[in-house]
């Protein structure tokens, strides 16, 4: 039985790798440079029903394929260590409520959490960024700013996707899997 759990272990983060480079390729650009996506919502998903580190590794690597194969390879090892912070988040948001979220309103509060901790990454990462390119550190973080619309939308229909996706999602896995991941 081991051996077929690791199996399936193995399998959903695949899965859920796989999903996030899907779920990221298919992006609307901005202005700005960035552009929305669904990658992290699928980040989120992997984190609520396969736990914190197989959730934030399939999202992690979801993110670092779709950057080598999109030529934002510079980018792609901060989004492996980004994955782990923001599923981090989503985790401890989780525990609020015992790793089992009953209602909408909580996926909403775990959605929200998750959010803060994605716009606390953009803004360091653009802020770091801008840094080494050669602007004075207030500049560079008022100029991080404007990268910022991005994260919002992306992070407004993350709640939204995941807030309908989740239960079925954790119904449909718990029936597949014969056990809980987190």
């Amino acid at each position: 039985m081991k051996n077929r759990t690791s199996v399936q272990g193995i399998v959903l983060v695949a899965l859920f790798t796989a999903l996030t480079v899907i779920g990221t390729t298919l992006k609307i650009p901005l202005p700005t440079g960035a552009f929305v996506h669904l990658g992290n919502a699928v980040l989120l998903l992997a984190v609520l029903l396969l736990g914190y580190f197989k959730g934030s590794l399939a999202g992690g690597l979801g993110f670092f394929i779709f950057d080598l194969l999109n030529g934002y390879a510079t980018e792609a090892p901060y989004f492996i260590l980004e994955s782990f912070i923001v599923g981090a988040a989503a985790y401890a948001a989780l525990l609020i409520f015992k790793k089992k979220p009953t209602a909408l309103w909580q996926i909403v509060v775990i959605g929200f959490v998750t959010g803060l901790a994605k716009i606390c990454m953009t803004q360091l990462k653009n802020t770091v960024m801008l840094t080494i390119a050669g602007a004075d550190i207030q500049t560079a973080f008022i100029s991080a700013m404007a990268k910022l619309p991005a994260t919002f939308v992306n992070i407004t229909i993350t709640i939204v996707v995941v807030a309908f996706l989740y239960f079925p999602l954790k119904k449909a896995l718990a029936a597949t899997t014969k056990r809980s991941f987190i």
